[in-house]
């Protein structure tokens, strides 16, 4: 398994002090991983190490290609070495039940996705207006999560990103319930591998539809992570920093409540907002 971490010498300038220190730092590691459908290359992403047979699963869960466990047969890493020889896993092979559709050429990742945008590759917007096949069930016009215990979530999230402590440089995804029990939480260096990981992580313990749950991540709300979310049937999502204009109108039209800028004592519903109690 490749390192999540990497140390380099950096110069540390210190304009107050007026002076150059030269220092170890420490860097989350960032590697391609090819995910192929049998013997065919799907996509490449950018990623950090860990957790990549959940990243795969969640992703094909994303891309509407998987729903059930019983459609993946095998998850594998192939052959690939470095230049020194030594094994890389940076490839792993989805064996898929031989009756899933496979996606048409037009709709697979013909550029490397990169750990800042998920959908970079994607043919059109078109391609990710997906239909889940976990309809988002929770009621609209219900309390699903009480509105203290959901702007708690970000610090809770923030005292468990481990990765994060040592580097400054990962985002985090955590999947909690209602109370704000912590379920799952992944850290990667692109926010929408984060969320690959903990929706992978619950398919493959069979655990979709993640009904009743909040997600939580790091950063902003983009598109795609309302998307990931809607795919996997999670009622509740809510991001630290803002949400895109387009999030705001998928979230509206999947049904789900869709949260910005969760900070301390504040934060914005931007879609069904009846989700969220006193």
């Amino acid at each position: 398994m490749g390192r999540l971490i990497h140390r380099v010498k950096a110069t540390r300038i210190d304009l107050a002090g007026h002076r150059r220190v030269v220092r170890e730092e420490a860097l989350a590691a960032e590697e391609p991983l090819e995910i192929r459908l049998g013997h065919e290359s799907f996509t490449v992403t950018m990623r950090t190490p860990g957790d990549d047979f959940d990243l795969v699963a969640g992703f094909l869960v994303s891309e509407g290609i998987i729903s059930v466990p019983d459609e993946l047969i095998s998850l594998r890493f192939c052959a690939g070495e470095d230049e020194n020889g030594q094994q890389t896993f940076n490839v792993v092979e989805a064996q898929l039940r031989p009756d899933v559709a496979l996606p048409a050429l037009s709709a697979r990742r013909n550029v490397t996705t990169t750990s800042a945008c998920g959908i970079c590759g994607t043919a059109s917007i078109d391609a990710v207006r997906k239909s889940s096949h976990y309809p988002i069930t929770s009621p609209v016009d219900q309390p699903l999560v009480k509105a203290e215990v959901l702007a708690s979530l970000p610090e809770e999230l923030r005292e468990q990103q481990k990765l994060f402590d040592k580097t400054g440089g990962v985002h985090a995804a955590g999947l909690f319930a209602p109370d704000g029990e912590l379920l799952s939480l992944r850290e990667d260096v692109g926010r929408h591998n984060a969320v690959d990981k903990v929706v992978g992580a619950a398919f493959r313990e069979r655990r979709l539809p993640l009904a009743n749950t909040i997600l939580q991540v790091s950063g902003r709300a983009s598109f795609e992570l309302v998307q990931k979310a809607a795919m996997a049937g999670v009622p509740v999502l809510a991001a630290v920093s803002a949400p895109s204009s387009l999030a705001v109108d998928l979230a509206r039209e999947s049904g789900l409540t869709l949260v910005g800028f969760s900070r301390g004592k504040t934060l914005n519903v931007y879609t069904h907002d009846a989700r969220i109690g006193d």
